[in-house]
């Protein structure tokens, strides 16, 4: 036999056909020994690694984690709870605050009591040496919260802002005042000209522990600009013939001057057709405005003389700024008035708001006249 016929061919993996004679073996080739004992001891590793992992999560999730019993002791303190905070971070904070005795205990509740998907972010009052269910009771509790929640009404002038925030806060009127007068501070537009008035966007804010006067006034200012932008004042202003500033003014006037949602855009029209006329506006609204006037809606001959900007009766076109904060309902009217020919509007019940529009003088005589005989059987106070 010749070196060549002596066997298998060492770098072909299949073996080569049966001669004649001979059967191909039906068992397939066994691997050699080397490769079985590696294959066993990497299972070995895999499962004593498996067995080490499972000690550490029993060590960890098995065992009882230190904590305290009961409601807490001594007084509460404040403990901030930041946005997005997840279980562990949220137990490593209340640990460190020597609210939990342990953050393992706090976190191990977290991952199987389904009250702590109602916790949020804010600043709690809670107790010192509390157990971790009792801990996590009192951050899903409303009444822990100690954030305070401030109220600007639509229509709110500026000492109204500083009188509800004064009431409803830690922040006194002296820092509010002096927020105000360095009005540079705020980040009002540059068409302001420095005059906050109308720049506190009316809403419901969340002020938290710490909060400054400028901070609060500036997060209004910042959400009047955000309105502003949202319903495209500047492009729609200028479509009308006007500035974003001036629809402002509009606004604030609509918010005293208007009785009813309904009314807006009636009234809105009113004011620009008296505008397009050249006629004085002869708003009570601006009038009080300077005189101060409260708890009613006229307004003196003494007041309608005297000498202002604001004085609409004694001058033409709009008044040199808004007289309070508009909302957005009042900010979309100024942008889409009604349309109508009508030159005057008067309330003729103050109760329910029913307003009458006119196109003429003569017909705006009559209106007055009915507000004249409501006023003469009205309960006390309706009518001044």
């Amino acid at each position: 036999m010749s070196d060549n016929d002596s066997g298998l061919d060492l770098f072909t993996e299949e073996p080569p056909p049966a001669g004649p004679g001979r059967r191909r073996a039906d068992t397939p080739r066994r691997k050699p020994w080397g490769r079985r004992i590696i294959a066993v001891v990497v299972v070995v590793a895999i499962l004593f690694g498996g067995y080490q992992a499972f000690g550490y999560a029993k060590d960890r999730f098995f065992t009882s984690a230190e904590d305290y019993t009961g409601q807490g002791t001594g007084d509460k303190i404040t403990v901030e709870i930041p946005s997005g905070a997840g279980g562990q971070q949220i137990a490593n904070i209340l640990k460190k605050e020597g609210v939990v005795k342990s953050a393992d205990a706090f976190y191990q509740l977290s991952l199987t009591d389904n009250r702590f998907v109602a916790v949020q972010a804010g600043f709690f009052s809670l107790r010192k040496e509390m157990s971790a269910d009792a801990a996590l009771g009192a951050l899903v509790d409303k009444s822990n919260r100690v954030q305070a929640m401030v109220t600007i009404p639509e229509g709110s002038r500026v000492d109204q802002v500083v009188a509800a925030i004064a009431a409803n806060t830690e922040i006194s009127e002296a820092d509010l005042q002096a927020a105000i007068d360095d009005p540079s501070q705020l980040g009002l537009p540059d068409v302001a000209e420095g005059n906050p008035e109308g720049y506190f966007f009316p809403a419901t804010y969340e002020v938290p522990p710490g909060t400054t006067a400028v901070s609060l006034l500036s997060q209004m200012v910042d959400k009047t600009v955000a309105v502003a932008q949202d319903l495209d004042i500047g492009t729609r202003a200028k479509a009308l013939g006007y500035t974003g500033e001036e629809i402002l003014t509009i606004a604030s006037i609509l918010e005293y001057e208007a009785k009813a949602d309904e009314d807006y855009a009636k009234v809105a029209r009113v004011l620009y057709n008296r505008l397009d006329d050249g006629m004085p506006l002869q708003l009570d609204s601006t009038v009080s405005y300077v005189s101060g006037r409260k708890g009613d809606v006229f307004t003196t001959e003494e007041e309608r003389n005297a000498e202002s900007a604001y004085n609409t009766y004694q001058n033409t076109g709009l008044p040199p700024g808004p007289i309070g904060s508009p909302g957005e309902k009042t900010i979309e009217a100024a942008l889409n008035p009604a349309e109508g020919t009508w030159r005057y509007f008067v309330a003729v019940n103050l109760e329910t708001g029913e307003t009458v529009f006119s196109d003429t003088f003569a017909e705006h005589n009559r209106a007055v006249a009915q507000l004249q005989e409501y006023c003469k059987t009205a309960p006390d106070g309706v009518c001044g």
